[in-house]
């Protein structure tokens, strides 16, 4: 099922995820139901929370990366079939020198900008069988992780801007944040008023 997904503005989006347990109802159907939710919207990684969730979990599909043609084919291959489910993520380690990349978020649809993230992470985490794992990621993949590590931490990219450029998109944001905007997939707006 394809569900709404929130949009900037709304205060789920700023609380920090809570840890989940094996038993979390329904566990398996809201998986699914996030894929699809990410698919529909061609994401390549969706939190709980953009689906009104305080919880920590995200999951992540770079497949539509690997046909940049600007990366290596070693880069293109890492990223071509790499979907994950991540349970109480934990990044423990972030390393190197700190890069840009053009971001964009399904909550803040049509505004994209330059964030600065480091290159490598170490992240603990569990699968959807809760299996426990740490891993090393690094390039694109830690940056879709890093993204959506935060949305679990209750922080968008859009607060990692410098002050004059969330000056200049403020007005976009409440634009969206009022459902001003046109979106080709289900959004739930905090501050539209009720329509009946």
């Amino acid at each position: 099922m394809i569900l709404p997904i929130v949009a900037y503005g709304d205060p789920v989006l700023k609380k920090k995820g809570k840890d989940i347990t094996k038993d979390y109802p329904k566990l398996d159907t809201l998986l699914d139901n996030m894929f699809e939710t990410m698919y529909n919207a061609y994401g390549v990684g969706l939190a709980a929370p953009q689906i009104g969730l305080p919880i920590r979990l995200f999951l992540v599909d770079t497949t539509p990366f690997a046909e940049d043609e600007d990366l290596t084919t070693e880069e293109q291959k890492k990223l071509k079939d790499f979907k994950r489910v991540f349970i109480n993520a934990k990044i423990t380690k972030e390393e190197g020198d700190e890069w840009a990349f053009n971001e964009g978020c399904l909550s803040i649809p049509d505004v994209r900008e330059d964030v600065f993230r480091q290159p490598k992470i170490t992240v603990a985490y569990v699968d959807e069988n809760f299996k426990p794992h740490t891993e090393v990621f690094d390039g694109l993949i830690a940056r879709v992780i890093q993204h959506e590590y935060d949305h679990i931490e209750g922080i968008l990219f859009t607060d990692k801007l410098s002050s004059l450029k969330k000056r200049l998109i403020k007005g976009r944001l409440t634009n969206i944040s009022k459902g001003k905007i046109s979106v080709d997939y289900r959004m739930r707006f905090p501050d539209q008023k009720k329509k009946r």
